[in-house]
């Protein structure tokens, strides 16, 4: 292998060693919040009902962890290289999913309270404020690319949309908590799919 052949492959093993080390802080994310499901001490089926706001707090953020793992997964591919703007956007992105956990938690257990639903919101906005700069960043390498340049231009247009539903979910936590969680999870719904471009691009 030639030397500039060598030199090529190192972006791939960079990011792939990236996506490796975000891949198992996410798996952990998901075992946490697994854990955080107590079984109840009664075994009637009363029991269980009752523990229906902690089953439905899990489900909305799995489904959110996994949707983020699928995009992000899309996202990294897209990246030249991994410096270190690249590295430190995605350590902030895990930093944010982190604490969904602890929100999971509290969440189910308040019942869907106006602080608790708040306190999420501004997780999951910060979890897309982290995504938008990962993204940013990445886009940046790719700046002379017209192709890409417009894939990103739109995504990040999306990751804005997505930033403002969770702001505004924020304002209507203290009156209509349940309301602020239909609007969290509408932005989830939104990147459910991931971009038929990126797929079409990794492809190439």
């Amino acid at each position: 292998m030639t030397p500039s052949a060598v030199l090529a492959e190192i972006p791939a093993v960079k990011a792939t060693r990236l996506e490796a080390f975000s891949d198992g802080v996410i798996a952990i994310i998901i075992t946490i919040m697994v854990l955080e499901l107590k079984v109840p001490h009664d075994t009637s089926v009363h029991a269980l009902v009752e523990r229906w706001p902690v089953f439905f707090s899990y489900l909305l953020s799995f489904l959110m962890v996994a949707i983020y793992w699928v995009n992000h997964h899309h996202l990294i591919h897209l990246a030249r290289h991994v410096n270190a703007g690249v590295l430190w956007a995605n350590m902030f992105l895990l930093f944010c999913l982190s604490l969904v956990p602890f929100v999971t938690a509290f969440l189910g257990e308040s019942r869907a309270n106006s602080l608790p639903v708040a306190l999420y919101g501004i997780v999951t906005m910060a979890c897309a404020a982290a995504f938008y700069l990962l993204r940013s960043v990445i886009a940046w390498q790719t700046r002379d690319d017209a192709q890409m340049r417009h894939l990103h231009e739109c995504m990040l247009k999306k990751n804005r949309i997505a930033i403002g539903i969770f702001t505004a979910s924020l304002l209507v936590a203290c009156w209509l908590p349940w309301l602020a969680l239909v609007l969290i999870a509408v932005p989830h719904l939104m990147y459910f799919v991931p971009d038929r471009e990126v797929e079409k691009i990794r492809l190439e």
